[in-house]
């Protein structure tokens, strides 16, 4: 790309002339005769030195007109009603029931425990379990529907399986909460009654 060369005088949209002087890469620079600094020539339209002396000025009286202020803390009003505050009800976690059935592999996972019996046959001495890992993925990636679909409908066999375990778990459970229920109401109430004491 070519530079458009500038002449050596010219004048300015001020209306005083200045120098040029010329940087190593031969752009041209003006020097400003108010503010004595060299401006590119480019942009001298838009140098405005006075506008740059009254900014400065103006900061460097705003740092003279103020003094150094020290923030108070905001100080916070403390509640001064003698009522207790209610408490929030807490939500009932469900509790981690050791009954539960354990959830089964997909169809990759069940492919993943053959391909991994078979890789240790093969190689008994290696034990990267990344380097088993890899290429068990990328062959189940080649693989087909057709030779994918033994994986899957096992997965899907131990899936309904699950289903129906879950489903008799939860039944179990919702059989012992109705029975502990009553207990749990008359905490609830001898709680309630004693807030509403305080």
């Amino acid at each position: 790309m070519a530079r458009k060369r500038v002449e050596a005088e010219s004048a300015t949209a001020t209306g005083t002339t200045t120098s040029m002087v010329r940087g190593k890469d031969g752009s041209a620079f003006g020097r400003c005769e108010e503010c004595k600094k060299h401006v590119p020539v480019a942009l001298i339209s838009m140098h405005s030195c006075s506008l740059d002396a009254r900014i400065k000025m103006n900061l460097e009286a705003q740092v003279v007109e103020k003094p150094a202020e020290v923030k108070k803390k905001t100080e916070r009003k403390k509640a001064t009603s003698t009522e207790p505050k209610a408490k929030k009800a807490k939500k009932e976690k469900k509790g981690n029931n050791p009954n539960k059935p354990k959830r089964p592999p997909t169809a990759f996972f069940i492919f993943m425990d053959e391909f991994r019996k078979a890789f240790k046959e093969a190689n008994p001495d290696s034990k990267d379990v990344k380097k088993v890992a890899k290429e068990a993925g990328e062959k189940w990636k080649c693989m087909t529907d057709e030779e994918k679909k033994p994986y899957v409908s096992k997965a899907a066999e131990l899936k309904a399986e699950y289903d129906k375990a879950l489903e008799a778990n939860n039944a179990e459970i919702e059989d012992d909460q109705d029975e502990g229920g009553s207990e749990k109401e008359g905490a609830e109430q001898e709680v309630q009654e004693v807030l509403d004491e305080e």
